[in-house]
């Protein structure tokens, strides 16, 4: 029984342990940096860049010189005949004689070496390789814009829901307070037992919201270890506050930094979609372009009517042939200028896509920095009105216990409180998710 009650110990300690060296803690840059490093999104998006690095290789290597061997074996298992005149091998004229022209075994062995000379293709297609890199690098940086936010978004999410939970069960236990003072002013015959009521009627609610803000505490931070990359159940700690950020992102001056919406991601984006459309025309012209290329081949032969390929004395012959291969394209019953004409189409639409994109991004930017500022603004009204709420909610509460107050003005004053709290946790968090939604439209690519 005693060493049983040691193990038990020892691995109650041991997960103690394990569970501490867990436990990761982060201030907001700390988890954008890790994020960047281990969301999952992020890492494809990096991924993707590589992929096109190996695609731009594959392009420049299909105009490089080519290497094939092979060898080529055969057994005629039944060889074929060939029905030939009788007369030409001095037999009688007018019979056919049936012959077997080849033996019943042989190998080839040959390699092929291969070059191509010139493919308009094959030009437009290192272009487009280079223009697909810069399409994978754009779509990593938007994917990091992307992550970035959304742990902004989730961290603020995370300490707004923890303070919401000091403030309810500040606000609980004061309720709770004044119900068992009234209570037993009640009981003592000096008030009414509507008081209780009412002050019943609002600690349940307070009950209720702390309840369900617990259960969303832990879905904020399992949203936030999503985010970041890691297990959703990783024990988590956050370093900075609500209140330590939201002065961080007071800055009015950012909506007065110049910049271009030329260099933004989604216009650059945009102008990527643009210009591979621009290949796809050159593309669809080269293919009226001859194409030549040039090969030199060699290898040996042998037959054999048993299997003595590999006996030294076995006899091989030799042969080399060297060649150029030239494709004039002639005629085509329209296929390639319907082709063409296709690729304009999509081309003229693109131009038009980058021309919406930047009017867009326009809007978008003049409503982010309007959202931006007006959160600034809410944030020092619902700072104001909750120390306006304070102020009324004590004076009530004093009129109350005083007797000169009664229970229902004393609810609506603690309601009122209740919300401006709330209101201006929002309203830090708009602070900061705002800010981080202009940083994010116009964030210039250098």
């Amino acid at each position: 029984m005693k060493n049983k009650l040691i193990l038990i110990f020892s691995l109650l300690i041991s997960f103690a342990i394990f569970s501490q060296e867990n436990k990761q803690s982060f201030s907001l840059q700390e988890a954008i940096d890790y994020a960047l490093e281990n969301n999952r999104t992020s890492k494809n998006a990096s991924r993707d860049i590589d992929a096109a690095y190996k695609q731009k290789w594959e392009t420049i290597a299909t105009g490089l010189p080519q290497l094939n061997a092979g060898i080529d074996y055969q057994d005629f298992i039944k060889q074929q005949i060939q029905v030939i005149p009788a007369d030409a091998f001095g037999g009688p004229k007018g019979e056919l004689a049936a012959i077997e022209f080849s033996v019943k075994q042989n190998v080839n062995a040959s390699a092929t070496l291969s070059q191509l000379i010139f493919d308009g293709s094959y030009l437009v297609g290192l272009q487009s390789a280079k223009v697909f890199l810069e399409i994978s690098k754009n779509a990593k940086i938007k994917t990091d814009l992307e992550v970035r936010k959304a742990v902004i978004n989730a961290y603020g999410n995370v300490l707004l829901v923890e303070e919401s939970l000091k403030i309810l069960e500040r606000n609980k236990t004061a309720l709770e307070k004044n119900v068992d003072e009234i209570t037993k002013i009640f009981e003592n015959g000096l008030e009414e037992e509507e008081s209780v009521e009412q002050l019943k009627i609002t600690l349940s609610g307070v009950k209720s919201s702390l309840n369900n803000t617990r259960r969303l505490k832990k879905v904020a931070y399992q949203m936030l270890n999503m985010n970041l990359g890691v297990d959703i159940e990783n024990p988590t700690v956050l370093i900075d506050n609500l209140e330590i950020l939201t002065a961080q992102n007071l800055n009015l001056n950012f909506l007065n930094t110049p910049f271009s919406i030329e260099n933004t991601i989604d216009y650059r984006i945009a102008e990527n979609d643009r210009t591979s459309k621009e290949l796809l025309v050159k593309l669809e012209k080269s293919k009226a372009l001859p194409t030549m290329s040039t090969f030199l081949s060699g290898g040996y032969l042998s037959y054999s009517d048993n299997f003595d390929f590999l006996n030294t004395d076995q006899k091989y012959y030799g042969f080399g042939v060297f060649g150029i291969n030239l494709k004039i394209p002639v005629f085509s019953s329209g296929l390639r200028s319907a082709s063409t004409q296709r690729a304009k189409i999509n081309l003229e639409k693109a131009k038009d896509d980058l021309t919406e994109t930047e009017q867009r991004l326009k809007l978008q930017i003049e409503t982010a920095k309007s959202d931006y500022q007006f959160s600034i603004e809410e944030y020092a009204n619902k700072k104001e009105n909750l120390n306006l709420a304070e102020r009324i909610e004590q004076k009530n509460q004093t009129k109350f216990f005083e007797g000169i107050g009664s229970s229902f003005e004393l609810r609506q004053a603690q309601i009122q409180l209740y919300t401006a709290q709330q209101e201006f946790l929002q309203a830090m968090l708009d602070v900061i998710n705002n800010k981080a939604a202009l940083e994010t439209i116009i964030n210039e690519v250098d």
